[in-house]
């Protein structure tokens, strides 16, 4: 009889940091450029029930031989429940024979995968002499955006805005954590003077807009990812280069479908970021140059740090290994 490997979401903090799910997401999305690794289509449907989104993402990585699928979504009242909004589990599978091979938690992997990615994209796209780091956000998801970013450059300071300012205080802890001093700002004053500027929310209306437009910037925009969710103007990408981790779902699903839509940023103009990590593509090419990167957030992300996250918990003996 088979076994099958579980990690509970509870150990996985331990298991993948900041700089494994780094080097994971880098290494996949390099593997999707090289046409080693794919993604299956999306399924994303709201229940009618909870107000909750729930859906799969899946694909299989051949150069990293990890097949499997990310079930779970968003239940907003979750916060009733003393649980956060985002709920998944992920499943891995045998490339060779399809059998389980093991299921983990997802809740801290989807956390860190998606701070891993925006992380990728600024340090592939950011200026290197940026200063100030901007976050349009203050969710469970901002700290690991945040100490993802710091990893990247040398900020010296973050600047921060949200649609509930009074959750903002939870953003000034993670920025005294990272040693940097942090200020809520108006938004006008974020875009102002940020150099770089994560948006990492739920919001279904656009919240950057024309005029905050500012050459050199670069944008990570890592809310979007359902159709009809929209966190900048479609004119603000047409004013940026625009990059992301998969086309097919930046313009379904993703923060390009509303610019694409209004015919103002072609599909084909917009970047995979693995073409970047791979040297297909120069990345940024100015200092003034406005770089955007729509990280929709796609399932070979949660299957990489997923296996990573299996193979050291069986290195330190903490997996739990069950027949099946």
């Amino acid at each position: 009889m088979a076994g099958v490997t579980i990690v509970p979401d509870a150990l996985c903090s331990s298991l993948v940091d900041e700089e494994t799910a780094f080097r994971a997401v880098s290494d996949v999305f390099a593997a999707m450029s090289n046409g080693e690794a794919r993604n299956f289509p999306v399924v994303r449907e709201a229940l009618g029930y909870e107000d909750a989104l729930y859906g799969f993402k899946g694909g299989f990585d051949r150069a990293g031989q990890t097949l499997g699928v990310k079930a779970g979504g968003y239940w907003p009242n979750n916060h009733t429940r003393g649980l956060i909004n985002h709920q998944s589990s992920v499943l891995l599978f045998d490339p060779d024979t399809g059998r389980i091979s093991a299921m983990v938690g997802g809740n801290y992997l989807t956390a860190v995968r998606t701070a891993a990615a925006s992380a990728v994209s600024i340090a592939q796209l950011a200026r290197p002499d940026v200063k100030v780091l901007g976050i349009v956000g203050a969710g469970h998801q901002s700290a690991f955006q945040l100490r993802g970013a710091v990893r990247q450059r040398k900020f010296e300071r973050i600047i921060g805005w949200n649609f509930h300012p009074e959750m903002l205080p939870r953003v000034a802890e993670t920025a005294k954590e990272l040693g940097l001093p942090f200020e809520a700002v108006e938004l006008g004053r974020l875009a102002a003077e940020a150099d770089v500027i994560i948006t990492i929310t739920s919001s279904f209306a656009p919240i950057l807009l024309a005029q905050h437009v500012r050459p050199g910037t670069h944008i990570a925009c890592m809310g979007t990812d359902t159709r009809g969710k929209q966190e900048v103007a479609a004119e603000y990408l047409a004013a940026a280069t625009v990059f992301t981790d998969e086309r097919a779902q930046s313009v379904a699903i993703g923060e390009a479908q509303h610019a694409v839509a209004a015919g103002l940023v072609a599909a084909d103009a917009i970047t995979e970021i693995g073409d970047v990590i791979t040297g297909r593509h120069p990345g940024r090419t100015s200092a003034e140059e406005i770089t955007l990167f729509d990280g929709t957030g796609v399932g070979l992300q949660d299957l990489a740090v997923a296996r990573v996250a299996v193979q050291v918990a069986k290195e330190k003996g903490t997996a739990i290994e069950v027949s099946y």
